[in-house]
């Protein structure tokens, strides 16, 4: 039986985790309120809050998995992407307690991570399976043939769809974060009350940098007409621009599951959380009779569970680090974790 502790610090959030035997026992989140008055994480606040956060976090995991330090066998800690500054807070703090507690060093990359949350909990996907994985930096496409044997089929040339949210809602002048607003006042709009246009990308790459532009230019020349547009039609436009986002990474998503006739699709990352998404993909499933995986929310965001479950399995594979382990904040997704 294995006890790893792992740690998650890769932006805005937090986070630790403890697996025992692959069973995630803890999992405790520590946000960040600072950057709301920015309008984006600041990535100098967003490294001081995870040293403040850090310590504090650990404990509690500790003390709701009713483990100590001394009972660990492994530590895990994301080692990208993410921000560098935020990166070094949680990777610092592991490699020094696995070195003054002489433990195994385990490192994970967080893309990698938010597909393996599926693994979490029941039900759990059987491979083959293909996962759209969107956060906030990341829009990628995933064939998955084992749990360290995938192929990226596409991603994003330009800006992740979670991005295209977050300044979609700054234009509407919505606080930061505005991916979850846009959601909320989704729901209560019309998603054909404006017209987007949506990129036409070859094979199963995605870009969402044209769709915030063609936002900007059609609300700057609404507004010289109307002042209060924006405040008028706020419903009708989040509905419009989430279902312009959802049409865009449904499309590529059935394209790919047809072409390579796959019946298992998975769906992970922090947009992964969006109700939208969520509503469509499973309206999806149920048209083209796929077997559908959505992790619980609590593994959708950001958070350490993730990081616990993927080096879990790469303890028992043998994937470790040593403590020449420098954080990568462009860490590509690779099916060997780097040493």
């Amino acid at each position: 039986m294995a006890i790893i502790l792992a740690v998650e610090s890769s932006c805005d959030d937090t986070s630790a985790a403890i697996a025992i035997n692959g069973e995630i026992r803890g999992n405790r989140v520590a946000n960040q309120d600072v950057h709301a008055r920015y309008g984006g994480v600041v990535p100098e606040l967003a490294s001081r809050a995870h040293q403040e956060a850090l310590v504090p976090v650990v404990h509690a995991v500790l003390e709701e998995a009713g483990v100590s330090l001394a009972q660990v066998d492994a530590f895990a800690v994301t080692a990208g992407p993410g921000l560098m500054g935020s990166l070094l807070v949680g990777t610092s703090f592991i490699k020094g307690l696995a070195l003054s507690l002489q433990k195994p060093l385990l490192a994970v990359n967080h893309m990698q991570a938010h597909i393996l949350a599926h693994f979490i909990e029941a039900p759990r996907p059987n491979f083959p399976f293909l996962c759209l994985t969107v956060s906030g930096g990341h829009t990628q496409l995933v064939l998955l043939r084992d749990y360290f044997d995938f192929e990226i089929l596409g991603q994003t040339i330009d800006d992740a769809a979670g991005e295209a949210f977050d300044k979609s809602a700054k234009l509407l002048g919505l606080p930061y974060p505005g991916g979850p607003l846009v959601d909320k006042y989704a729901a209560l709009g019309n998603p054909k009350a404006f017209a987007f246009p949506v990129s036409k990308m070859s094979g199963y790459n995605y870009s969402f940098s044209g769709l915030k532009t063609s936002i900007l230019y059609f609300l700057q020349k609404q507004q010289q007409q109307d002042p209060n547009f924006i405040v008028h039609n706020r419903n009708d436009l989040c509905a419009s621009i989430q279902s312009t986002i959802v049409q865009i990474l449904l499309h590529k998503l059935q394209a790919a599951a047809q072409d390579l006739g796959i019946t298992r699709i998975a769906i992970a990352g922090g947009v992964s959380a969006n109700s939208g998404l969520r509503l469509a993909l499973q309206q999806l499933a149920t048209d083209k009779n796929w077997e559908l995986f959505i992790p619980d929310f609590q593994y959708c965001t950001d958070n350490a569970g993730m990081i616990a479950m993927t080096a879990h399995l790469q303890y028992e594979r043998g994937f470790f680090a040593d403590q020449l382990l420098v954080p990568d904040p462009r860490m590509p997704l690779q099916p060997k974790p780097q040493a």
